[in-house]
């Protein structure tokens, strides 16, 4: 059985996802809502943050944290034992397709090995589904969203909406014809908005 997909994302007013300081306390905190048995992120986001990764703390893996996976189509991610070790989920899978990149030969994360050239997130939903996996939290940039959306695997999607204008570079997400039913909204100190929305 597939798992429910929620899709949280911290933005400005008009649609962006960097160039203001998002509240990250709010953002993590609405994110234990959910209670996630595995963390979705992108390549891209991992990357992102890498600096931060390989500078942050060696806590260890967290038992009872969920699982972070990473579409990884292109093998670009390294910091795998970083990842591990942050104290924020049990382990770590990488993505990878039939086409990714040959890892190192003394590579020691698990892998979940799916479509060709891309990583087929359907089989990969299926797939953790029968591991187990009840709800699948998608924390990463508007790319990998908007192919969820458009691919019909997004169950749920919760913005937390900064009340700044940012005024330049890409919309968070580009996908189309998504028909949303609205679930709630709730206002914080500040302005911050966080609406949450069924994908229907």
């Amino acid at each position: 059985m597939r798992p429910h997909v929620v899709a949280q994302v911290a933005v400005s007013l008009d649609g962006r996802t960097a160039g203001f300081d998002a509240d990250l306390a709010r953002y993590y905190a609405m994110a234990t809502l959910w209670q996630e048995d595995v963390t979705l992120a992108g390549a891209d986001t991992i990357l992102a943050q890498e600096s931060l990764v390989r500078a942050g703390p060696r806590d260890g893996s967290r038992e009872s944290g969920p699982l972070l996976a990473v579409v990884d189509s292109r093998g670009r991610v390294r910091e795998w034992d970083a990842l591990r070790q942050l104290g924020h989920w049990s382990d770590v899978l990488a993505l990878y397709a039939d086409q990714t990149p040959a890892r190192p030969p003394d590579a020691t994360t698990r892998e979940l090995i799916t479509g060709y050239e891309q990583v087929d997130l359907e089989e990969v939903l299926d797939r953790l589904g029968e591991r187990g996996a009840r709800v699948v939290r998608v924390e990463s940039g508007g790319e990998l969203i908007a192919v969820l959306l458009e691919l019909g695997l997004v169950d749920e999607l919760a913005l937390l909406v900064h009340p700044v204008i940012v005024g330049e570079g890409q919309p968070w997400c580009g996908a189309t014809g998504v028909r949303l039913e609205h679930a709630g909204t709730e206002v914080f100190a500040g302005g911050v908005v966080w609406s949450r929305y069924c994908v229907s």
